[in-house]
């Protein structure tokens, strides 16, 4: 699930909403030791924060990046998105109405999510760009786990979210990934163990 791509300065860090704030801390760290003069944060209520964060994933992360020290005039908000075409799609619109244009982007998410983010944010974007690389906070799987992100609740998005690697880009939504046979198989013992495990 994820790309480890190595990153460089880029214009703008671009920062898919989530219900983990960590992403928003890692954001502001990058944007803190140089790796881009501009931060969007996207997102409104999405499946894991409608009902439980008491505003838009986008505000409270903005917030999280300027108690880290990011000066408010250098961050965006766009928080209508719900899901993560939306994220792209009305960031492309809100930085169009901001008149703003940026060639090349760092994508932020939790580190399940990296493969997905950047599918996504190639098939969807839809103004010119010339490079885009995509990160997520560093850690081991087991270390990821908190009292309100735990491992069921990560578990069930990461199946979820490799279902969607597989059958979104013949929807249009994200770009072709290769899916090698052993992932394949992992991906349908665990299927199989998850459901047992609940019978």
């Amino acid at each position: 699930m994820q790309l480890n791509q190595p990153i460089e300065a880029a214009d703008c860090l671009f920062v898919l909403g989530s219900n983990d704030p960590r992403v928003a801390e890692y954001a502001a760290e990058l944007y803190l030791q140089g790796f881009a003069k501009k931060i969007v944060f996207s997102g409104g209520f999405g499946r894991l924060t409608e009902g439980v964060f008491e505003q838009p994933e986008a505000d409270f992360f903005a917030d999280i990046a300027k108690d880290a020290g990011v000066p408010a005039e250098d961050i965006i908000i766009e928080n209508k998105s719900t899901n993560s075409g939306e994220n792209i799609l009305f960031t492309a619109k809100r930085l169009s109405d901001l008149s703003l244009h940026f060639d090349s982007f760092i994508l932020v998410q939790k580190p399940y999510m990296e493969r997905r983010a950047f599918a996504t944010f190639q098939k969807q974007w839809p103004l010119p760009f010339k490079r885009v690389s995509v990160t997520s906070t560093k850690a081991s799987f087991f270390d990821y786990f908190t009292q309100d992100i735990d491992l069921y609740m990560v578990l069930e998005a990461m199946l979820g979210d490799f279902e969607r690697i597989k059958s979104y880009p013949k929807l249009g939504f994200q770009v072709e990934q290769e899916i090698p046979s052993n992932v394949e198989a992992a991906y349908c013992a665990l299927t199989t163990s998850l459901v047992t495990s609940q019978v």
